[in-house]
């Protein structure tokens, strides 16, 4: 029985895509401490994962890993099914996996724009289209994209990773028309500069750089992202749909 609190996520069942580290780990903790059960996919760290399961299961939560690359349709399929399988339902989406393959334009491969685009905006395709049936039938339904300020003002050095941003975003208010209808909710949130590994590699020169940029003079925290998450995907969002909302200190402000 879902609780009477309108924050709570008692009874809801969420997949996370890309949820074994960084913001998703985080979104896939939240959501928990909120009541919901969830799938928690990875693709190639299994360990951080099931990591992830436990520490869900260790606050008295439900959690399944479940592995995927949700750039490929069917394995997308597979991973929302694995909702169904094992909660009997999906009621929240969360597409966050991405990628990055930074270099300026002169010196990017195809392949390294088609792998993120893959991931990042046609994953995001793959698991939408996989969980609206579901959703449509029950009349109920979160979706939220995580997606990124370089979406929205770009970055030198990421055509690929801005361009499939940019493409989330496009995607996130189209769906959003198409499935007002039957209760489904279809929002996105754009991320700041987070503090996560992905930086681990980048100079401290160019991190302070960064943040002398953010009118809050300090990076963002996953769980920030987090909560951003589980506010859409609570009652007390559902009036809100077709959204970016935008948790980066301020640095895109339009």
């Amino acid at each position: 029985m879902a609780s009477s609190n309108p924050q709570s996520l008692t009874g809801r069942i969420a997949v996370v895509s890309g949820a074994s580290r960084g913001i998703g780990r985080a979104i896939a903790l939240d959501l928990a401490k909120e009541g919901a059960s969830v799938i928690v996919n990875y693709n190639s760290t299994a360990k951080g994962a099931e990591e992830v399961v436990a520490e869900i299961e260790k606050m008295g939560g439900q959690a399944k890993a479940v592995k995927a690359n949700i750039g490929q349709a069917d394995e997308a399929q597979a991973l929302i099914q694995a909702a169904i399988d094992n909660f009997e339902k999906i009621d929240i989406l969360v597409n966050n996996a991405g990628i990055t393959r930074d270099m300026l334009i002169m010196k990017m491969s195809e392949e390294e724009w088609d792998q993120v685009m893959e991931i990042n905006l046609k994953g995001t395709f793959n698991c939408s289209k996989a969980a609206i049936r579901p959703m449509m039938r029950a009349r109920f339904g979160r979706i939220i994209n995580i997606t990124s300020i370089s979406g929205q003002i770009g970055n030198a050095g990421q055509t690929n990773y801005s361009a499939s941003k940019a493409g989330q975003i496009g995607f996130t208010k189209a769906l959003a028309r198409e499935v007002a209808s039957r209760k489904i909710t279809v929002n996105a949130v754009a991320a700041g500069f987070v503090d996560t590994e992905i930086w681990s590699g980048v100079s401290e020169e160019i991190i302070d750089g960064f943040i002398d940029s953010i009118p809050l003079g300090r990076k963002g925290q996953p769980e920030e992202i987090a909560h951003a998450v589980s506010f859409l995907c609570s009652e007390k969002a559902s009036y809100i749909t077709g959204q970016v909302l935008a948790v980066d200190g301020g640095l895109a402000m339009f």
